[in-house]
């Protein structure tokens, strides 16, 4: 699936709008591989992403569903109010805080049509059904996972890869259950060590996630068994990504630390710190996608308005060791820094 790509690395789906079609087809010209994010689209709109990627490319790419949790209840008042007062700000109305399930019926449909070679999922697994019926239409099933206990779970559904991800990660962690406290509860897992801990349990292809954002990183997952990496802020700065202006600003600025906070979507996701970060984490409930649409209209308005103090700006850890520029440079620098890095292990000889 992954093991015969030219260059081991993977264009992670990042949602809401800077993976795109443009990025996908770059990094798989330049030889690597490319997920289109299926997340928070209409099955029309991924329909249309699957449809203009295909006409930019003729090589392979994968699209990354999100598996709807269970409609439970939170408390959102208090969570309402304040961002209201965001609202406020920017002269729009708060979203409607209610659940869906994203579309996930209508999508997987898409992605069956469509025929997509690789279909990646977050946030669980899909059912065993779902997964024969992928494997019946000759496509191959990845799902991410945080933890061992997760990588067990995948693997019992059929998985045909896991992306294994570290909470060094940008954005969202892929957690299947999200629990108490503000990461989502439960063990903690470092892209290494992870990616240790499951290959000791599973000779499925894994793919390395988290916090990968130079070629050195890629060269040490590989070492430690991944069969390729899958980056995401790396790419965020790219020329073809559609990471809004102020967002990319910010992320060029640096300086600003990272957390984990479900003060913009009620799922943990690890972003700069900015004003509603620091102002609203606290308190944020475990209810997605509930707050997830409560808010959106709020981080669409601060980022027309250029205010990154209310954006979800998502991104890895290391995301201040990211460059920019067009897509296939940014994956040539990750081909040279894992060369060298390579030459590097010539001491263990």
């Amino acid at each position: 699936m992954f093991e015969n790509l030219r260059f081991p690395v993977i264009a992670a789906p990042m949602a809401g709008g800077p993976t795109t079609p443009e990025l996908v087809a770059a990094v798989t010209a330049a030889g690597g591989f490319g997920f289109l994010a299926g997340g928070y689209l209409s099955a029309d709109a991924l329909q249309d992403r699957i449809a203009k990627t295909a006409e930019l490319t003729g090589e392979p790419f994968g699209v990354n569903l999100f598996v709807p949790g269970g409609a439970g209840k939170a408390d959102l008042g208090g969570h309402i109010e304040r961002w209201r007062a965001e609202a406020e700000r920017y002269g729009v109305e708060p979203g409607e805080p209610d659940w869906d399930d994203d579309g996930y019926a209508a999508k997987l449909e898409v992605v069956l049509e469509r025929k997509v070679p690789v279909v990646s999922f977050t946030f669980g697994t899909p059912s065993p059904e779902d997964v024969e019926r992928l494997h019946a239409n000759g496509s191959k099933v990845a799902v991410t996972v945080t933890s061992p206990a997760e990588a067990d779970q995948a693997v019992a559904v059929g998985a045909d890869a896991l992306v294994v991800q570290g909470f060094e990660a940008g954005a969202h962690r892929g957690l299947f259950a999200d629990e108490a406290g503000a990461d989502g509860g439960g063990a903690q897992y470092g892209a290494l060590s992870l990616l240790r801990l499951v290959s000791a349990r599973t000779d499925l292809p894994l793919v390395a996630t988290g916090g990968l954002v130079h070629g050195a990183d890629i060269a040490a997952v590989l070492a430690a068994g991944a069969v390729a990496a899958q980056l995401g802020t790396a790419f965020l700065r790219a020329d073809e990504a559609g990471t809004q202006p102020a967002h990319r600003q910010a992320l060029a600025d640096g300086g600003r630390p990272t957390a984990f906070t479900r003060a913009f979507s009620g799922r943990p996701a690890r972003s700069l710190v900015n004003r509603a970060v620091a102002d609203f984490s606290a308190t944020a409930p475990s209810a997605y996608p509930q707050v997830n649409n409560l808010t959106k209209p709020i981080r669409a308005a601060a980022g027309k308005a250029g205010d990154p103090e209310v954006m979800s700006l998502y991104a890895g850890q290391t995301y201040e060791l990211a460059g920019s520029g067009p897509a296939a440079s940014i994956v040539e620098r990750l081909q040279a820094e894992a060369r060298e890095a390579a030459t590097r292990l010539s001491r263990l000889r």
